[in-house]
């Protein structure tokens, strides 16, 4: 697999070919907040996650599709309510025309109210993939991840801020959001996914929750 998923602001798309689908991460923003296109390869449906900045660099990204039948961007999910996890939202749903998607307890945060509201273990289609939401409380009240489980039996996580390697996201010293977001992590993912499950977090390196599962009680204890 030539797919690592380092990418940079500025820098080159990284793709992950999969037999029904492709999975395109691309950089932009100061923060280095990542941007993901995925295509179903048979219908030519495409999703983005996360349209975090730069809307010319993530239309260039949906047209960067194409080259695995990809036609146009149906929908656009926002994994929650941060500023830098939307800041090109408006220009990219005026521009294509998508949908847009949050969790339902972020989404009056969201400067475009999106037309879906996401809940626990509701599925987002796009073509003929099924995309499961799971809702990871604490890093923000309606933050969510997809899971996709492709044909091949990989599986692959956009976890947002919610998951990252080295430990969860952010809870800004909330010792009670802290624990909801760690409980959370570890009964909605880590106990019903196997270990070569993909993380896309929602900034720099992706990991495996094999990589991170060793680390669990550590994070525990040390609080974030």
């Amino acid at each position: 697999m030539s797919y690592t998923g380092d990418v940079a602001p500025g820098g080159a798309t990284d793709v992950r070919r999969l037999p029904d689908a492709v999975i395109r991460k691309a950089s932009v923003s100061s923060m280095s907040n990542n941007a993901y296109l995925v295509t179903c390869r048979s219908s030519g449906k495409q999703l983005l996650v996360d349209a975090a900045d730069d809307a010319p660099r993530l239309l260039e990204l949906v047209r960067e599709g194409a080259q695995d039948g990809g036609n146009g961007l149906g929908l656009v999910v926002t994994t929650h309510r941060h500023q830098d996890h939307h800041r090109a939202l408006a220009d990219v749903l005026r521009l294509t025309g998508a949908e847009g998607a949050a969790g339902r307890q972020d989404a009056d945060a969201i400067p475009v109210r999106p037309s879906i509201l996401l809940d626990h273990g509701d599925v987002v289609t796009v073509g003929d993939l099924a995309l499961k939401v799971i809702h990871l409380r604490g890093h923000t009240p309606g933050s969510v991840a997809l899971v996709l489980r492709s044909v091949d039996d990989s599986v692959h996580v956009f976890s947002g801020d919610s998951l990252f390697p080295g430990g969860v996201g952010n809870t800004f010293g909330n010792a009670e959001d802290f624990r909801s977001l760690i409980d959370d992590c570890e009964q909605r993912l880590f106990a019903v996914l196997p270990d070569d499950t993909w993380v896309y977090p929602g900034h720099g390196k992706d990991t495996t929750l094999g990589a991170e599962r060793p680390h669990l009680r550590q994070w525990r204890q040390r609080g974030w």
